[in-house]
């Protein structure tokens, strides 16, 4: 897919306005096989601190595991932004245009005892003001691992 090619679809995607306060997450994590390996809960408080989201991301892993993301987005303009976060490798570069959102980043992600360095390309979709869908494709090596599939409500569950 081309993000540009999102440019008519509405309602438009502006990550600032749809993660402002309080979101909820649901998703799943498949291998390259199409078999779940992983599903999980994610609750996100969102605010702005001048031209920066912070996303403060707290996961509920199906096993009982938890763990903490803290995403500071910084908004560089004409719907293009950067990201970082501890577990990501130097910084994750995005653009939105309409309801699309193309992001891309290297994260370090604890694999079976190991830390591996993997690749995501991140589509975000913008559904309605309450909803928006996320499919993120990883790879190592250029190879498919696996994908992930999440699902966002502004309603509380």
């Amino acid at each position: 897919m081309k993000i540009a090619q999102f440019c008519n679809q509405q309602p438009t995607l502006l990550l600032e306005k749809y993660f402002q306060d309080k979101t909820w997450a649901w998703g799943i994590f498949t291998d390259r096989f199409g078999n779940l390996k992983r599903s999980f809960q994610v609750t996100i408080d969102g605010s702005m601190d001048n031209n920066q989201l912070l996303l403060d991301e707290q996961f509920l892993y199906d096993n009982g595991e938890t763990q903490n993301r803290i995403w500071q987005i910084t908004l560089l303009g004409n719907g293009h932004y950067r990201g970082t976060a501890d577990d990501i490798v130097g910084q994750a570069e995005g653009k939105a245009v309409g309801n699309a959102l193309n992001w891309q980043y290297h994260m370090l992600l604890p694999i079976q005892n190991r830390v591996w360095k993997v690749y995501f390309n991140d589509w975000l979709f913008l559904q309605s003001e309450q909803v928006l869908i996320n499919k993120a494709r990883v790879s190592k090596w250029g190879i498919t691992l696996g994908e992930v599939s999440l699902f966002f409500s502004k309603q509380a569950p």
